[in-house]
């Protein structure tokens, strides 16, 4: 059955990976994300349904445009891959009952939790990734991604937990949104070129996430981003391959350890506590 659903949901997540490649481009050019059609930066000559497919068409053209044999990236296939791993590692985790909120009533009512938590957190995968690789190239998160979030997060959450029979969660969902966009804002505006708008509200964002799955994971998702920032920073920093006034995106390591809190926040606050004696 694990076979399954990773195989099932790595498939849904190829597919959604090559969206991703369409959002990741089109998205901070200000194009439409559902026209034209997909096509040849060099010659224009539309990508064919057959020459589409995730992963594979990459592999079988070589790299190449069938039509004019420009290079074609091979971080579309990797963004593809990427995904498609992505996804069935969440799926796993939600279907394993690593307590992403399962109710503790009736059968259906678990079943339906899951659903709704799976829906919630593959969503947050594919942002995660279109975001993270936007950052990358163009030191943006845009709003097109990032408003709407906060409505579909919200909702799905809040489903998720009323049908849990857990209440408690949408309280500690909000807090956990408005505490970690609280704490973005004031370092915007105490150090306005170190922290941008746009962390600030991923923050919101990514706090209903984790202030859903309970305070472990929204503190280590909160704070573990500073940690694996900073350790990259100093990494650049000592390899000459950055200075202090270098640009460095944060967002993608605000994701990275918003998913470290997710999987693993009780666990490593657990063992934190625990070496210090403090469990």
């Amino acid at each position: 059955m694990t076979s399954v659903i990773a195989g099932l949901f790595g498939i849904l997540g190829a597919l959604i990976g090559s969206f991703l490649n369409v959002v990741i481009y089109r998205v901070p050019a200000g194009k439409s994300i559902v026209s034209p059609p997909s096509a040849c930066g060099r010659c224009g000559a539309r990508i064919r349904p057959f020459d589409n497919i995730p992963v594979l068409s990459w592999f079988v053209l070589r790299g190449e445009c069938r039509d004019c044999k420009a290079p074609i990236s091979v971080r579309y296939p990797m963004v593809e891959l990427g995904t498609a791993v992505f996804f069935a590692v969440v799926a796993l985790w939600v279907f394993a009952g690593t307590d992403p909120g399962p109710a503790t009533g009736t059968s259906s009512a678990t079943l339906a939790t899951e659903i709704i938590v799976l829906v919630a957190f593959l969503y947050l995968a594919a942002i995660s990734v279109s975001l993270a690789m936007i950052d990358i190239d163009t030191h943006t998160l845009p709003n097109k991604i990032l408003l709407p979030a906060y409505v579909v997060a919200a909702i799905l959450l809040t489903a998720a937990a009323l049908v849990a029979g857990e209440p408690q969660r949408v309280l500690t969902t909000f807090i956990g949104a408005g505490s970690l966009f609280g704490l973005y804002l004031a370092l915007a505006l105490i150090s306005p070129g170190g922290m941008g708008l746009g962390d600030v509200k991923l923050a919101g964002v990514l706090g209903l996430y984790l202030g859903y799955l309970g305070w472990a994971p929204l503190i280590v998702g909160a704070f573990g981003a500073f940690l694996l920032g900073g350790v990259f920073g100093l990494i650049l920093l000592i390899s000459r391959k950055a200075g202090r006034r270098s640009s460095i995106p944060f967002g993608p390591w605000m994701l990275v350890a918003t998913w470290l809190g997710a999987f693993f926040g009780d666990q490593i606050a657990a063992g934190y506590l625990d070496l210090f004696g403090l469990a």
